[in-house]
Formats: C-alpha cells, structure tokens, sequence
C-alpha cells in the first residue's frame, strides 16, 4: 500500500474548529435558527408493559399555545414498520416504561411540556419482565452478535484441558448497565417543505452519521433518499449512542407533518436520555482459564450472558476479545441473551471490548497470581505468533512493546515496594496493569470531492461528522498532505447529506475510512489535472478496498497502569496516577489523539468506579436518571493522566497508515483499575463499579 508522506499528518496541530466552539458561534443540533419554530414533549409510557385503551388531550389540546397533539391512535403512518424500536405510535402496545406514547407540539418548550403533562393515558397493564439475572431459564443464543461475530467458537476440548491444567481460574465477573450520556442530549430540528419531486425533509440532528439518519428515515416515511436533506456540522459526542437513528428522530418528522409546514424543535431531557438514547447491556461472564506452571495458557473458556431487549434484539460481543488476545490451544466462547420489557441497549464506546477485556483482564491477573508470576510477565508470555481467530499475521502487534514501555515509564519495578505503605499510611497503595486492544478497520462507502478554486485553495467535500473527536481537523491535515498543499489551503466541508456519502463516525473507524476516500480522490486528482489545475477542476473517488485486510489482523494494542489508593478505613479509592501506553499505528494529529485516548481512559475509570445505571425491575425503568446519581468522572476522580503513542507506522492498514483511537483508550482500564484496588487491599473485585462496601473485611 502506497502511504501518505507525512508533513502535516503527526503535528500537534490546533483544532481548526475551536474558535467557533470556544466563541459559541458553532451550532449544534437544537441551536440552529429556523423561522417561526414550533417545540415537542413527548407523552410517555408509565407502564412496562401492556395496551393504551385511551388518551385523553382534550386539556391539552384547549392550553394556550398548542399548536397539535399526537397520539398511538391518531399519528401519521409509516410506511415500514420492521423496525419495532422506530416504529412508534403505530399502534397501542407498550413495550417497556419511557416509550413513546404521544406529543405536544406548542409555541415553546414551556408551553408543550405543561401539555405534554395534561395528557391523560388508559392502560390495559400486563405483568412486565425487566429483571436481568444470570440463572433465568430463559437465555437464548442469537444468530450472531454486534458486528456479525458468531456466537459460539470452540477449539480443542477446553474441559479435558482444563481438567489437566496445572493452574487454573475459574470466576464469575460482572459489568453494571452503563448510559452513555454526551453532553449535548439527543435533537433533531425536523422541518418539510414543499419541492418539485415532492416535500422535502431536512434535519439539523445531533448525529454520528448523516447518510446513516438519510438511509434509515427515507424509507420509514416512504420519501426517496433525494428527498431527505441532513445536517450535523457540529455534535456534543455520542460515544456510540447516535450512531444510529432513534425513535426520537421518527417523532419529529412526525410531529412535524402536522405542525402546518413550521419547524419543530426536540431535545430529549436528561432523564429521557435514560429510555430512549442508548446504553450499555450489564454482563455476568464466566472466565475459566488453565495454565501450565510457567503460566503459558492450556485453556480459555470464557461465557457471556446479556441483557437485550423484546422489541429489538442487540447482542453485546463480549466474549469475542478473548477469541485473539492470547495464545492458547484450546478455547470455548459464547454469548447467551436474556430478553427484556426493556429500552433496547446498543452501542457504547467500544462495545464488546469494553466488558468483555475486563473480565479478561482481571481474570489474567489472577491467573498470574496463581502461578507466582509478574502480571506483566504472564501476558508477555501468552503472545500468539498469529491472531487465534484467524490464523492471520499480525499487521503490527506491539503489545510487549506497550507493556514494557509502560512499565519504565510508570516505575513498575517499584511496585513491590508498595505494600510497605500498608502499614505506616491511612492509604493503602497497589499497582495495577491491563492489556488493550480494538480492531483496526476501513468501512466501505465514504466519498470525497476536491475542487481547485481561482484563489488557489482547495474544497474538500465529504459527509463525514465530527462528534468531537477532531475531524475537522484531522481531515483537512490529510488533505493537505494528500493534495502536497498548505494546511491552509484547504477549507474542509463535512456534516451535511449534500456533500458525498460518508460511514458513520463508529467503530473507530472514521478517520481511516473518510481519510482512505480524502487520499483516493486526491490521488485522482493529481492524476486528471496535474500539479498545475485549472480553476474549477474536480475529482471524486470513495474509499479503496484494502486487499490486506484479508491477508492481515488488523488491531490497536495498548496497555494500561493505574496507582489506586484506598483508604484504610473509609475504603475511599482514589485513582493517584494512570498511563497509557498505545500502539495505533501513525498518529494523525498527536493534540486529538491524546485527548481522545485521555477521555477513553478516563471513562474506564468512571467504569470500574462510579458509572452504573440502577434499574428497578418492579417497574421496569432506571432510576438513576440524572447526573447527579449517574456518576461520572471528572478531573477530580484522577490525579495524575497521561497517554503516549508508540513511534508506529501501519503499512496495511490503510493509505495514512493510522488506526482508530476513539475507543481503545477505554478499553482494559476499569481492569487496570481494579486490578490495582487489589494488589492495595488484598481483596479481589470481581464487578463494576466497585462499592466500598466491597472492600470491607467479612
């Protein structure tokens, strides 16, 4: 593969982007000004599960400043309704508590929110389903899970291996639901208006994907794909949860068809983020291992049961990391579902990796205390040769590299010299060490257009979205190493469905899928004009097929250490220092990547301490619907953070040779976490968060 010459690509270069963000002058969804804008509340379910037998409006519809009323017996029609979770006020069932019942749409916010509240709702209640427990006798096996994985693999006879280990773990760990919770909450500004081939919809939506929300409302509405405009310059994260369209989106356009041809505005609150965004399925996996004496693994067994949900299956990969991390000659995974009168989960920051490396994690470092070994030591040893999944060779796996590096920088020969703190402190003090990897992939379908201009700059169109990660910027580095010009020669266009298609911003794949298609057109345009163009010259080409993807594991690797404090008495933790150590290839803007690597890892610590959405099966909701008792870290929950990148070039990987770092930093760290919370107490953790009730002696 023919790489990019780095001149701009690697600098620590400034956010293109951040004048306009620091100065408010950026837009997001809910802030951009349309003429005579009307506002929506939803009516929500109150039940877990049953039948609406009838909706009383008649107050809401006489309140002052009501503009319509909506409901599951007088809404607009879809024209597909395969999608239960989208297909909503279709008819009068009620899938779990928080579903979309109806809507006020009104002259302010104020004004559709009192009736919204006015709104009356008759109910035929059946006994719902909302409890998550791993011995119901009602787990299933999907087709598949999350990103087409198989469910199950075996290899070898994992129970006679396990049966003639030398050493072995065998444990049960759990991962609590988690909520993703961005900044800025899901909305959409939903506006119809007349056109030639007939109405015209545009969206200005906080999404992670325009041609993604395109593709999926044209149809729902019967419009062609033509006939639906989306625009997201600029999104207040998502971390997996507008990746794709959800019922919210449906009920504007909606609300919108029937708000006589004016605009309608819809910003979930808060706590309807916590039914209607997306979540994190909770896990129980069970992880049993098998060793020889000198630690080099014999079996791996590692099953998952999740959380999915009635109304729309979604199956967390958990166990699928455990399928390529280590060398073992045996191995058994699977994934069970329990299915739920519950809000249909979906994806988080690195889904499947993200549970499923902490009960890994934290299941090698017992192993490595069962065998008398460094946790370091252990996983070094474990290196496969090949990826066990695939019997491919590694496009670049410089795990070891992470971990020893990590270890002189973080003064891991040190960590021994802890325990004396046992003793003469109030805080306890251990060291803890965790693995990391995320596949390192290209998605096929993005486009770019260059255009030269009489003034000599370059317009680079794709429609991409930056959901903070640094795309704006990212982008117009590779084009202007692409185009052999000058950073500021390029004025980059992303965030709107008029622009060519782009994949969603997903998987960490953005960045190598839009750059890969940025590169592509630029190559052909230096092919049809030169390096002397005309004004008005173009060229557009979409992302190449990477034939080594078939020939290559491509993944990020890094590792993670972390000193945990506990205090003596109050089992208060305090995460004192942290590093990361990775290994992603050629780093494209070093100022972004460490941010995003820096936010990764700080929401593994929010994981392993803090973040846990409690749901109440009596009545099948969540009920920690704010972020006062959702927590979350923040500067104060990490003293000390850093993350580094290894000098690292991945040739197969694509034209930039980078990798995604979106999701690799949160990955391993609430492991690394934990794993330090034990070597400091001496008590092993075997769940997220950690409670301090946890760490109190039997």
């Amino acid at each position: 593969m023919t790489l990019v010459e780095p001149k701009v690509i690697g600098t620590p270069t400034e956010r293109v982007d951040a004048h306009d963000k620091v100065t408010g002058t950026a837009l997001y969804a809910f802030e951009h000004p349309v003429d005579d804008p009307t506002y929506l509340y939803p009516v929500l379910s109150t039940i877990g599960r049953g039948r609406v037998t009838a909706m009383h409006t008649a107050d809401a519809e006489a309140l002052d400043g009501v503009v319509a009323v909506l409901t599951v017996f007088d809404a607009p029609r879809l024209s597909d309704t395969s999608d239960a979770e989208l297909a909503i006020l279709q008819d009068p069932e009620v899938h779990f508590r928080g579903q979309f019942l109806g809507a006020v749409v009104a002259e302010s916010p104020e004004v559709a929110r009192h009736g919204a509240g006015l709104v009356r709702v008759d109910y035929e209640e059946l006994l719902h389903d909302a409890e998550f427990r791993s011995g119901r006798d009602d787990l299933y096996a999907p087709e598949e899970v999350n990103a087409g994985f198989p469910t199950d693999t075996e290899d070898g006879d994992v129970d006679a291996a396990l049966a003639a280990a030398a050493v072995t773990v065998d444990e049960i760990y759990s991962t609590a639901m988690e909520h993703n919770n961005p900044m800025e909450p899901h909305a959409t500004v939903a506006r119809w208006t007349p056109g030639g081939a007939g109405p015209v919809l545009t969206l200005h939506d906080s999404t992670q994907g325009v041609h993604s929300v395109r593709g999926t409302l044209a149809p729902l509405f019967g419009l062609e794909i033509e006939q639906v405009r989306v625009i997201a310059p600029y999104v207040g994260g998502g971390f997996g949860s507008k990746g794709l369209p959800h019922a919210h989106n449906v009920l504007a356009v909606m609300a919108a068809q029937r708000a006589g041809g004016r605009p309608v505005k819809f910003a979930l609150t808060r706590q309807q983020m916590f039914a209607l965004s997306a979540y994190r399925a909770p896990t129980v996996q069970h992880i049993r291992l098998g060793a020889d004496t000198d630690g080099r693994l014999t079996a791996l067994s590692h099953e998952v049961i999740t959380q999915s949900a009635k109304i729309k299956e979604f199956a967390e990969q958990a166990a699928v990391p455990s399928r390529m991390m280590y060398s073992s000659p045996t191995r058994y995974t699977t994934h069970r579902l329990a299915a739920l009168d519950v809000p249909a989960p979906s994806w988080m920051r690195a889904p499947g990796e993200t549970p499923g490396m902490f009960a890994a994690e934290v299941a090698m470092d017992e192993l490595a205390g069962a065998c008398g070994l460094d946790p370091i030591e252990l996983r070094i040893r474990n290196e496969p040769a090949v990826d066990p999944s695939t019997g491919r060779p590694w496009s670049g796996r410089r795990l070891a590299d992470c971990l020893r590096e990590g270890a002189r920088r973080f003064g891991w020969g040190a960590r021994d010299a802890t325990a004396a703190a046992r003793s003469d402190s109030d805080w306890l003090v251990g060291m803890g060490v965790a693995s990391s990897t995320y596949p390192a992939g290209t998605m096929p379908g993005s486009v770019a257009r260059i255009v030269y201009r009489s003034d000599g700059r370059y317009t680079v169109q794709i429609g991409s979205v930056d959901i903070g990660t640094g795309a704006w910027t990212a982008l117009t580095q590779i084009a202007a190493d692409a185009l052999r010009s000058p950073l500021d020669a390029i004025d980059l266009h992303i965030g709107d469905t008029d622009y060519p298609s782009a994949t969603v911003a997903g998987g960490s794949t953005g960045t190598s899928s839009w750059g890969s298609a940025i590169v592509a057109a630029a190559r052909a345009f230096r092919d049809e004009h030169g390096t002397s163009p005309q004004s008005g010259a173009e060229a557009s080409a979409g992302t190449p097929e990477n034939p080594d993807a078939e020939n290559f594991a491509l993944h990020s690797f890094g590792a993670h250490f972390v000193e945990a404090h506990v205090h003596r008495d109050s089992c208060e933790i305090r995460v004192e220092r942290m590093l990361g150590v990775f290994a992603i290839g050629r780093v494209i803007n070093a100022r972004t990547v460490r941010s995003q690597l820096l936010g990764g890892m700080t929401m593994g610590v929010s994981m392993a301490l803090h973040e846990s959405s409690v749901n109440d099966p009596r009545f099948g909701h969540v009920v920690t619907q704010d972020l006062a008792s959702y927590h979350v870290s923040t500067h104060a929950d990490i003293r000390y953070l850093d993350a580094v990148c290894l000098d690292d070039v991945d040739e197969h990987a694509n034209a930039m040779g980078s990798k995604g770092a979106g999701e690799i930093g949160i990955v391993g760290a609430a492991a690394a976490v934990t794993n330090a919370v034990r070597h400091a107490t001496g008590i092993r953790v075997r769940k997220v968060p950690i409670h301090l009730d946890d760490l109190l002696p039997d």
